[in-house]
């Protein structure tokens, strides 16, 4: 007679574990906190625990920046083309399609015009969900012709960047090209006596760090926000050694220098508004 063969009680068979269910919790990268996602959107996508932004689409951020109904889209029929015929690891120009169908955008950034809280200001926004918003030709494009037209006007200009791509390679120089086009479009926007509003949130790294993310007259990030040119990893099996504690986090930069001031989600609509008074004030 066998002496383990008895069928499993079905008390125990009935309290087997139920499998959770996908889509219903985000775990929170910065403290592993199990975060209930309609929580989370309630939250505007802040860890309750520990107020760790998470990142946004293109469409929530103009959401949560721009009065409703008032943003005019400009340049949304730019597209990438395929100038290298690029192929590895994947054709370039089936890439493309690819995000695009993903994200519902023709590339990883927006730009217009809108109002905010009745003040009219020019805005772009990059998108990390598009080839981690790294900076193409139609990017830079973008970006450059809404300085432009914001120098014009003479309108303040903010910029939202949550880019962890840089100069993304399937364009080679012509996406290089552009972290100095849409410097020197900030320049003239300065000489000119017009306002920029830089914006870092998690992440903001490389090409976009290294180009007009650091140029702006006010640099303003969210906390906890990864910010840099390389990883901290990279950096840390390059130099060999440990790196402190927080670094290339908001925080961190702040304390060192590199940005002017952090706001939490909730206060950043109305902060850059009063900003933009204080400009317009100073320029009257």
């Amino acid at each position: 007679m066998k002496l383990f063969n008895r069928r499993q009680p079905d008390f125990a068979r009935r309290s087997s574990r139920r499998e959770i269910p996908a889509g219903l919790w985000t775990k929170c990268e910065a403290c592993g906190q199990l975060i209930y996602n309609k929580a989370l959107e309630e939250n505007l996508r802040v860890c309750p625990k520990c107020e760790f932004h998470f990142p946004l689409t293109a469409h929530q951020r103009l959401h949560l920046t721009i009065d409703e109904g008032s943003f005019e889209e400009w340049d949304a029929d730019l597209a990438p083309l395929d100038p290298l015929k690029f192929l590895v690891p994947k054709p370039y120009a089936d890439k493309v399609v690819e995000e695009q169908r993903a994200c519902g955008m023709t590339d990883a950034c927006l730009t217009g015009r809108g109002h905010m809280d009745g003040r009219e200001v020019a805005l772009g926004v990059t998108d990390s969900r598009f080839m981690m918003g790294s900076m193409g030709s139609v990017v830079g494009e973008r970006l450059t012709r809404a300085i432009e037209r914001a120098t014009e006007h003479r309108l303040p200009v903010i910029i939202i960047s949550g880019s962890g791509g840089g100069a993304r390679m399937q364009e080679g120089v012509l996406s290089l090209m552009q972290m100095a086009k849409t410097s020197a479009a900030l320049m003239r926007l300065d000489e000119r006596g017009g306002l920029f509003l830089s914006v870092l949130t998690h992440p903001t790294m490389a090409g976009v760090l290294a180009s007009f993310a650091t140029l702006g007259d006010l640099i303003i990030a969210e906390p906890k926000a990864l910010i840099g040119f390389t990883g901290p990893r990279v950096i840390e099996s390059t130099i060999r050694q440990k790196l402190p504690e927080g670094f290339q986090r908001s925080e961190f930069l702040l304390e060192h220098g590199l940005i002017d001031l952090i706001v939490h989600r909730r206060e950043m609509k109305a902060t850059l508004g009063r900003l933009v008074d204080l400009f317009q004030a100073r320029r009257t």
